[in-house]
């Protein structure tokens, strides 16, 4: 199980095949093992090194439960990147791990060639602080809910229409999220974590190249925030996936894959 110290944190990551590096950074409540079903096994088999990592809040890293903000994860990141000598290296970040993508593009822009930012945003709109609020005060609470009705409500939220009237793929994906769902406490730490007013403006100074990838039916992260991310990004380029919601490198893996691919081949 590989752990490094950096920043002050142990930090846990996982680290498959050879060739180029990609670091893989993903969202809120999750860990890295989301990236291995789908897209490490394509990296590899394309020739890149996939490296995959436990965001702090999320164990086996330290949960850090005194609180944390994404400079912190971007430094996380950026520690980590420099420990295994991987500098300069490509990028791929999901939801929160975009925005830290984000950051990490200006704090540090040595140390990235290519940025992937998918299901991003630059700023909040009113909808996503109150989903955000909402989340951080029923993890406040202490109120678990049945974990059946917790799913539910997960799959109604992050997945595409497409995916929910598909009745063998909506019970597979039910399965998958009973068993996965992880506790409030668990991942409390990373509740409420936003980026401040102004990235934006701030994103015109980012000088690596940057693809988004935006989800047709995302919820969490609609296209059109996507979009102003990378408007706001110069040479920034923009790609849409139809037919999925927030986790779309999820529910259209191989559409995924073959922009990260295609993306990272083209320099």
């Amino acid at each position: 199980m590989p752990r490094v110290m950096v920043n002050g944190i142990n930090l846990h990551y996982d680290d498959y095949g050879s060739g180029d590096p990609v670091v893989l950074v993903t969202g809120s409540g999750a860990t890295g093992k989301m990236w291995s079903l789908h897209q490490v096994p394509a990296l590899n088999a394309a020739g890149f090194r996939a490296i995959t990592v436990d965001n702090r809040g999320m164990p086996p890293s330290d949960l850090s439960p005194q609180g944390f903000t994404i400079d912190d994860m971007v430094e996380d990141t950026a520690g980590l990147i420099e420990w295994l000598g991987i500098g300069p290296c490509r990028i791929v970040g999901f939801s929160l791990g975009a925005m830290v993508v984000q950051e990490l593009l200006l704090a540090h822009p040595d140390l990235i060639t290519q940025a992937i930012l998918s299901a991003t945003r630059g700023r909040t709109d009113a909808l996503r602080a109150a989903i955000s609020a909402g989340e951080s005060e029923l993890a406040e609470s202490g109120v678990v809910l049945p974990r059946q009705y917790a799913a539910v409500v997960h799959a109604m939220q992050f997945l595409s229409p497409t995916t929910l009237k598909d009745d063998n793929r909506v019970k597979d994906w039910l399965d998958i999220f009973e068993m996965s769902l992880v506790s409030h406490s668990t991942n409390r730490s990373q509740h409420g974590l936003e980026l401040p007013d102004g990235r934006l403006e701030e994103y015109r100074k980012i000088t690596s190249p940057c693809l988004v990838v935006g989800f047709q039916d995302d919820l969490i992260a609609p296209p059109y925030l996507c979009r102003e991310v990378a408007d706001s990004i110069p040479g920034g380029k923009y790609e849409e996936l139809a037919d999925c919601g927030h986790y779309g490198y999820l529910e259209q893996p191989e559409e995924a894959n073959s922009l990260i691919i295609n993306y990272f081949r083209s320099m």
